[in-house]
Parts: structure tokens; C-alpha cells; sequence
């Protein structure tokens, strides 16, 4: 088990999340995008997800090889960012976005797959791992945070690429694992594609991401607009992080004592309110502190759980896949729709109105979970 290896993988990986996504929405706010192209472009993030995780995890299922194609992506994300530095307008900014993104967001949902495929019959102690991933973009944010106070924004894009080559060299050492081949028949994907419970936990993860997708685009500047310093604003989304590293430390008890249906249930029903909390009460940093805790939910219990559920459901050579529609359906297209309603809605009627989206469609999530999600087993 190569525990630190593919701890370091995943640091890396969310280190460089933790300089693009709390800090790119007011970066494309000093080039003079509006709040509409902000949404816009942020979008783009979430969209090439929706493409990038499907082909590279189909061109991976084919060959049962994994690491080869994640160092590809690594590669080609640190050699096309640069284009972010020469892009002058919208569109130049929309084809940069589109081309980095399209290779970094096709190795994360492989890396899972190696993990869950390393970790064999312990499922349970993948939040062990992928903790490292939160305290990279702990340490990013906070850090990056605090050099905004005096520097320029125009730094954020050498940190993202700095860290991006960072991602790439930890991929280098991280060993390569062939997908566990499942007991019987290998089942097909139409096949798993029609069954109820697999449809209704990738809608919820959909639903979740969605309110995430106007979070992630919108809640720094949300900050901003209040008169919260540039600090602060990294300072809370630290915490949010915070909490949901010290979530993952015991999530393999929670899941091995409720069960993953129960942890999605709870999770989303603490994300309708967050959301609601961040739309409504902005100006009050202690509610903010409280919204920002709830990140261990909306986001640390759920995706933990709801990876758990897509081990299980997509077996053997079903695996990158199942890794990729889960990526794909939630961080992509229910990312990259959250970034839009997000932008429409912004200036009018405003954000609660935005945020208010994002707790309706948790609420709708957890009905989900509740009517079809794993009724008659428990992992």
C-alpha cells in the first residue's frame, strides 16, 4: 500500500484546487470580467469534466492501465496553462480554460480508481488518504490568502501553474494498479445504468455539486461585496477545509457504524442549510464561521460516502468509468450548471436567490437518497 505516495498525489492535486478555485473568480474580476463571465467562465471548469473523465476513463477501462494516463494529464495541464498568461479578451480566456482544464480534469477520477484499487478489501480508510488532499488546499489557501493582502492578483495563475508542475511530479512515483475484477459476471455499464439506486445517488451528487458549482464561483466575492478583507476570506474558506479534514479522520467509523445511505442523508440536509445560511446571512461572520463548518457535510461526509457507494456499484473494469460518470455528472455538470445559475442570478434578484438554488436542490438530492439509494443493503 503506498500510502504516501499517493498521499502526496492527492496534496498536490488539491494544493493547486486551493489556489484556482477560492481565488480565480476575483482573479478573472481584475482582468474586468463581469459577474455574468465570471459565472461563465467558471463553468468551463465544471463542463470539461463532464467530457474529460468520460474519454480518458473509457481509454483507460480498455487498456486496465491507469498512472500511465494520469502522468499524460498531469503533463499536458502544466505544458497548456500558459495560455492563461497570453489570453486578452473573453474568448482567448474561454479556449485557455477549456484546454487546461479538459487535461486536469481527466486524472483525478484515475487516481480514485488506484486508490480504491490499492486500498482492496478496506474501502472504509480511503478518507486516511484523501485527507492529504485537504490539507494541501489548506495550507494554499491560507497562505495564498494572506499574500493577496499586498500582492497583486495577477499572482494567482503562477501559483496555479507552480503547483500544477508540483501535481506532475507526484504522479510520477505513485505505482499503477489493475482494476479488481469482480466475482461472476462481469456486469456491463447500460446494465448498472438502469438500476434506480445508481441513477438516484448520481442525480443527489449532481444536485449537491450544483449548489458546490455557485459556491465555488460566487462565495469569495460574495465575501468581498461584504467588506470582508482579502485574508479573511481565505481564512474562512480554511476553516471550511479545516472541518473537513478533522471529518476525515474518523469517516471510516461513520460509515462503518451508519452505514453510507444514512451519512448521504444527513449530508445533504446540512447542505440545504448551509447554503441557505451563506445566501442569507453574509454580513454576520459568526453565522459565516457556522455555514463554513458545514462544509465537513456538504462536501466531506457526502463525497466520501457517495465514492464508498460507486466502488461498490461499479465493479472490476466498470471502475474507471463508474469513477468517471460520478466526476463527470457531479463536480462537472452540476458544477458548471451551479456556475451559471450563479451568474444569472447574481445581480438580480442576488445571491440568497442564488444560494437559495443550490439548498432546493440538496433538499431534492436528499428525497432522492431517501426513496431509492441502496434500500435493501448496507456498506
Amino acid at each position: 500500500m503506498p500510502y504516501w505516495r499517493l498521499s502526496a498525489c492527492y496534496l498536490f492535486y488539491f494544493a493547486a484546487l486551493g489556489a484556482l478555485v477560492p481565488y480565480w473568480g476575483l482573479y478573472l474580476q481584475s482582468r474586468g470580467f463581469d459577474a455574468l463571465a465570471v459565472g461563465q467562465l467558471m463553468a468551463i471548469l465544471g463542463a470539461t469534466k463532464i467530457v474529460a473523465p468520460l474519454l480518458w476513463g473509457h481509454w483507460v477501462d480498455r487498456s486496465g492501465r491507469r498512472m500511465p494516463l494520469v502522468r499524460v494529464a498531469a503533463l499536458g495541464t502544466v505544458l497548456v496553462f500558459g495560455t492563461v498568461f497570453i489570453a486578452d479578451g473573453f474568448w482567448t480566456m474561454v479556449l485557455a480554460m477549456t484546454l487546461f482544464s479538459f487535461f486536469w480534469n481527466a486524472s483525478l477520477p484515475l487516481v480514485e480508481a488506484v486508490t480504491f484499487n490499492h486500498l482492496g478489501p478496506r474501502p472504509a480508510h480511503y478518507a486516511r488518504i484523501r485527507v492529504w488532499g485537504s490539507v494541501g488546499f489548506i495550507l494554499v489557501v491560507g497562505t495564498l490568502g494572506l499574500h493577496l493582502d499586498s500582492a497583486p492578483l495577477a499572482i494567482v495563475p503562477v501559483w496555479v501553474l507552480s503547483l500544477y508542475f508540483a501535481n506532475w511530479l507526484s504522479t510520477l512515483v505513485v505505482p499503477d494498479s489493475p482494476p479488481v475484477q469482480a466475482a461472476g459476471p462481469a456486469p456491463t455499464l447500460r446494465g448498472l445504468l438502469r438500476r434506480p439506486e445508481v441513477i438516484a445517488l448520481l442525480g443527489a451528487c449532481f444536485l449537491m455539486q450544483l449548489g458546490h458549482g455557485i459556491y465555488y464561483a460566487f462565495y469569495s466575492i460574495h465575501l468581498k461585496a461584504a467588506g470582508y478583507s482579502t485574508g479573511l476570506v481565505g481564512g474562512l474558506w480554511v476553516f471550511g477545509v479545516v472541518a473537513e479534514v478533522l471529518v476525515f479522520l474518523v469517516m471510516h467509523r461513520l460509515l462503518i457504524r451508519f452505514g453510507a445511505r444514512r451519512v448521504l442523508l444527513w449530508s445533504l440536509g446540512l447542505g440545504a442549510l448551509r447554503w441557505l445560511l451563506i445566501g442569507a446571512f453574509v454580513a454576520s461572520l459568526p453565522i459565516q464561521i457556522v455555514a463554513q463548518s458545514l462544509h465537513a457535510a456538504s462536501f466531506g461526509t457526502f463525497h466520501v460516502a457517495a465514492i464508498h457507494l460507486i466502488h461498490h456499484y461499479f465493479p472490476g473494469r466498470t471502475q474507471g468509468r463508474g469513477q468517471a460518470l460520478y466526476n463527470s455528472l457531479s463536480f462537472g455538470a452540476g458544477g458548471a450548471i451551479g456556475s451559471l445559475i450563479g451568474g444569472v442570478l447574481w445581480v438580480t434578484p442576488g445571491p440568497f436567490a442564488a444560494f437559495g438554488v443550490g439548498a432546493v436542490a440538496a433538499l431534492i438530492g436528499l428525497w432522492a437518497v431517501w426513496r431509492w439509494v441502496d434500500l435493501g443493503r448496507r456498506y
